[in-house]
């Protein structure tokens, strides 16, 4: 079952308030929020590419949003902010991870976006979701994306195994 916030089950980029950075941002059409704070040179790339990929019709860089996934790390609960927020051309939510580096850690935190995505699939009532990572190769940025906008029917991750075996 999905964990939704009680007060805002559904989020929007509508509601994000004006904050204040000193890192590096990119400007975007694609995305009701103007400017993307980009925590690494990859996730600026990735940001670039969201915008110039047709497939994809919004985004938005997941700071400051309140989108979060829950997940046990050595017995204490988490949470997991995924980097970013993809609507596709063909009607699916994307949420896309960029990693430089992987770990145990972070396995752990997409075995439990892995779940979120499949129970709110489920649940229905708010669109085909799914999920990918990009690990220590920015180019295949695109490749993630057109293989999910390849149809609107739920898609499995490209960036790695497949986490947890589809229910039978």
């Amino acid at each position: 079952e999905p964990v939704f916030d009680p007060e805002f089950p559904i989020g929007s980029t509508r509601l994000m308030r004006t904050w204040y950075t000193t890192k590096h941002v990119l400007g975007t059409v694609k995305s009701q929020i103007g400017h993307a704070v980009c925590d690494s040179t990859w996730e600026q790339y990735a940001a670039a590419r969201l915008e110039a990929r047709p497939e994809v019709a919004a985004w938005a860089k997941n700071d400051h949003l309140g989108f979060q996934v829950h997940y046990l790390w050595r017995g204490s609960r988490r949470r997991f902010v995924p980097d970013f927020l993809v609507r596709l051309a063909n009607g699916r939510q994307l949420v896309l991870e960029i990693k430089g580096e992987d770990s145990d850690q972070n396995r752990a935190k997409r075995q439990a976006l892995e779940l979120w995505v499949r129970a709110v699939n489920a649940r229905c009532g708010f669109g085909t979701w799914c999920w990918d990572v990009v690990k220590a190769e920015p180019a295949k940025v695109d490749d993630a994306i057109a293989y999910h906008a390849q149809s609107a029917a739920h898609s499995e991750p490209i960036g790695e195994a497949v986490l947890i075996a589809a229910p039978t």
